[in-house]
């Protein structure tokens, strides 16, 4: 690959984020809002605590709380960086390294497409794939992970395919570092430690010292990053993870990430839930993140071309990891947590892998082409036509789902019904103190700066009582975000705890009454 194409690939990354980031204002969803969120009070000076908690996982006793208890806090910390050395707290700044993370993913792509087949045209074909990732371009600049983990699994695979890689210390320490790192983004990003294990063992099957040479490295450097948080954890839970993701083990329903009080989330309940709905739901799951795997992680197009490349390459170590750390993340899930999995959380993690995927698209379409011309159906110059219709289709796909996830639907209509909500609590001069319980905590403090609390599942009678525990005065209900106690408030049934103060045709703001 040379510079001149490098530096092509990078450009048509910038030119798409550039346009994101005039067409989006605002993180956009739940998750992107928490890591905003989180790194705006890392830039301001109040460290890993907040006062949005999403949910009640880990049994927060009050405000503030620690943050990242959940979620991973790099992405934070990401964003943190150019707020806190400019002093500018806007969305804007906050994503100018994700910006730059994002111009560095095709030309990491082209890199590694090359490793794999030392073709530059193959490389380039590649890097064009990353550039207009297609379902996920929506979300390459907002203050989330996929950019962040394409580079990291990118990087990853790159290690993998260096001549003698466990016989250095240096790159088998790097090897754990990148282990940490993802594990930093996202609490699955431990299993890439696992993953470096399983290329020393493929590696090394009959040396046992050689062997454990190959995984201490990549643990020392794995632990040289993971250990300040681990100890961050212990002085914050008083446990190296934070239980809230331990209690999502035993979800029934997606609902019950917001079930207060969570220590009712238990083994032994979840198995009084039945083995028949259990299995359903992980049956739903697989089907689910099957579909995930196929449109949004392939984008619809590559998937034929990824699995022939791969099965052409299947030698290689860096595509026996690739699809070990696939299978390894669809069964996590699909059968352990099934919820999270099927709404997102499997496409977010398997943002690392799409830089292979990416990158064995191409050898996927010669090896089609070149079977298809044996047959006599095309002439020599049929490849070259096949690449440029596959990265004009990609290209094509890309802007069509961003016009309907952007444009069709504003991306911005969360911050905008926010910022209303809040002009609705200042013309009742509500107190910026007072807690305020909303479906999407980060969401408000992000319009308001308002402390918040999530909008739970739970018994209507425990509902008050939460309320004098936090000392929240006001619930804001959103139309399309009720859980089955407040749908009757919305409607318009009488209680005595919440008083209504404002209406619109989106949502209800009420105060609470003690």
């Amino acid at each position: 690959m040379t510079r001149t194409e490098r530096l092509f690939l990078a450009g048509c990354a910038l030119a798409l984020g550039l346009g994101l980031m005039f067409l989006q204002h605002s993180p956009g969803y739940l998750d992107a809002d928490y890591y905003f969120a989180g790194a705006l009070r890392l830039a301001q000076g109040h460290g890993f605590s907040e006062i949005f908690p999403w949910n009640y996982l880990d049994d927060f006793a009050s405000l503030p709380h620690p943050s990242h208890g959940y979620w991973m806090p790099l992405a934070s910390l990401l964003a943190a960086l150019p707020m806190a050395l400019t002093g500018s707290l806007s969305f804007g700044v906050a994503r100018l390294p994700f910006l730059l993370l994002a111009a560095c993913v095709p030309p990491l792509t082209a890199s590694l497409a090359f490793r794999l087949s030392s073709r530059r045209e193959l490389g380039l074909l590649a890097g064009i794939l990353a550039a207009f990732p297609t379902f996920q371009a929506a979300f390459n600049l907002t203050t989330d992970n996929f950019v962040l983990y394409n580079l990291l699994g990118g990087l990853f695979f790159l290690l993998l395919l260096s001549p003698n890689l466990f016989q250095s210390r240096w790159r088998s320490l790097a090897l754990g570092l990148l282990a940490a790192l993802m594990h930093l983004a996202r609490a699955e990003g431990f299993l890439w430690l696992l993953l470096a294990w399983f290329a020393a063992a493929l590696t090394f099957p009959r040396s046992p010292r050689r062997l454990m040479m190959a995984f201490f490295w990549p643990l020392l450097g794995y632990l040289l990053l993971m250990a300040p948080w681990f100890w961050r954890n212990f002085q914050a839970f008083a446990a190296p993870l934070a239980p809230g993701g331990s209690r999502a083990l035993w979800l029934t329903s997606y609902g019950e990430t917001f079930l207060y009080p969570a220590s009712t989330l238990t083994p032994q309940r979840w198995l009084d839930s039945g083995w028949q709905a259990i299995l359903q739901v992980r049956l739903w799951a697989l089907a689910q993140n099957s579909g995930t795997a196929l449109a949004a992680q392939a984008g619809i197009l590559l998937s034929p071309f990824i699995l022939l490349g791969a099965w052409r390459l299947r030698h290689v170590l860096a595509v026996k990891i690739g699809a070990a750390a696939w299978l390894l993340l669809y069964l996590l899930m699909s059968l352990v947590f099934p919820f999270a999995g099927a709404r997102g959380s499997f496409f977010h993690a398997g943002a690392a892998i799409l830089p292979l995927a990416w990158a064995l698209a191409p050898l996927g379409l010669e090896s089609a082409v070149t079977a298809a011309r044996s047959r006599g159906w095309f002439d020599p110059r049929a490849f070259r036509l096949f690449r440029l219709m596959l990265a004009a289709v990609n290209l094509a796909l890309t802007l069509a789902l961003l016009q309907i996830r952007i444009l069709n639907t504003p991306w911005d209509t969360s911050a905008r019904l926010y910022a209303r909500a809040e002009q609705a609590l200042q013309r009742v001069s509500a107190p910026p103190q007072t807690p305020v319980m909303v479906a999407n905590p980060p969401g408000l403090y992000l319009a308001s700066g308002r402390p918040a609390i999530p909008l739970p599942e739970a018994r209507p009678e425990d509902i008050p009582g939460l309320f004098q525990r936090f000392q929240a005065g006001y619930l804001l209900l959103e139309a399309d975000s009720l859980t089955a106690w407040s749908k009757p408030l919305y409607a318009g049934a009488d209680s005595r705890h919440f008083h209504l103060l404002h209406a619109e045709d989106d949502f209800h703001l009420y105060e609470f009454i003690p």
